[in-house]
């Protein structure tokens, strides 16, 4: 299944994507938000990518590779909706990452619009939601342009500050 936007390409990842991701995740310049910092080595990446691959199998949905339309053979991020667990609270999780030659382009917000749209239309999930950092402005910006709100902290880091949990249900999708 390979899905389009006005100007991303998105295709379920695979495992030729190793080195993509790794690239991207292993970034400290992308991680810049993230607590657990980046990925340490390409085994830690792969680790990642099987999870990923697993949810696809078990899920039929789960994270895409992120091109631009113009250039399909060059990743440029990462992203989707997986389900994750964090404690006793289970979200649909929309997340991604762009590297970062993407930035500044508005590929985020078009990107995760796209995925709520997707999510709720297609795959006929229920709510949606996200974790962010506190002090993450630029994805607090993306997630409520994309209707999503804040609802409350969420220990997602082991030993870190609380991250924020914003959601969305099918419901207020519908109503905006």
């Amino acid at each position: 299944m390979e899905l389009r936007t006005e100007r991303l390409h998105l295709r379920p990842v695979r495992e030729q994507d190793l080195e993509d991701l790794f690239r991207i995740y292993g970034d400290p310049a992308t991680n810049t938000f993230n607590p657990a910092g980046p990925y340490p080595d390409i085994g830690h990446a792969k680790n990642v990518l099987m999870r990923w691959l697993q949810h696809w199998s078990q899920h039929e949905f789960g994270c895409w590779a992120i091109t631009e339309k113009d250039a399909p053979a060059k990743v440029i991020g990462f992203g989707g909706i997986s389900i994750r667990n964090f404690g006793e609270v289970v979200v649909n999780n929309l997340g991604y990452r762009l590297a970062t030659e993407a930035w500044g382009k508005g590929y985020a917000t078009e990107f995760a619009r796209f995925s709520v749209e997707h999510g709720f239309n297609n795959l006929d999930l229920q709510e949606i939601s996200a974790t962010v950092r506190a002090d993450h402005q630029a994805s607090q910006n993306v997630l409520k342009k994309s209707g999503l709100r804040f609802i409350r902290e969420i220990h997602d880091v082991e030993n870190a500050a609380p991250s924020l949990l914003f959601s969305l249900t099918k419901k207020e999708w519908l109503k905006a």
